[in-house]
């Protein structure tokens, strides 16, 4: 019997990731289990010749995570959220190593993941962080595409 106690819902706010949260959502609710809601900022040191913009970084991560913290509040509905046991986080690093390591620091069972279905070169180019969590995570993962099939419950 599979059984559900801690839900991994890693998100970039983005459309795709709200159709991972519908499933994530349901998920919890059928099992009964907790929802970790992940984001991750990505803060990267860009190497500028112009000194102003690395005066400016440290305001603009601080406004990032302001507004990070804002949105991880605001990504479920509050009349369902208020029903469940909910954990927010905001991670800062790769979003890869920081997915997999939370995953593994809280025994997680199940991450549920938005994808953006790139193909071709745009996947060659760009990567893709669903596939490589889906490579290293400690537990199972559902990728859900946006356009594709949608669980409907009988």
């Amino acid at each position: 019997m599979i059984q559900l106690q801690r839900i991994l819902l890693p998100t970039d706010f983005s459309e795709f990731a709200a159709s991972a949260t519908r499933y994530a959502c349901a998920f919890a609710e059928k099992f009964e289990a907790e929802l970790h809601l992940l984001h991750v900022l990505e803060t990267h040191v860009i190497a500028t010749p112009d000194l102003a913009m690395g005066m400016a970084f440290p305001s603009y991560v601080e406004e990032s995570r302001a507004a990070a913290t804002k949105k991880l509040q605001e990504a479920l509905d509050p009349s369902w959220a208020a029903q469940r046991k909910i954990h927010r986080t905001l991670g800062e690093g790769s979003p890869l190593v920081t997915i997999v390591r939370y995953a593994r620091e809280h025994d997680i069972d199940l991450i549920v993941l938005g994808t953006h279905g790139r193909t071709g070169l745009s996947h060659v180019l760009m990567g893709s962080v669903a596939e490589n969590v889906v490579r290293k995570a400690p537990c199972p993962v559902l990728t859900v595409r946006p356009e594709g099939h949608q669980f409907v419950m009988p």
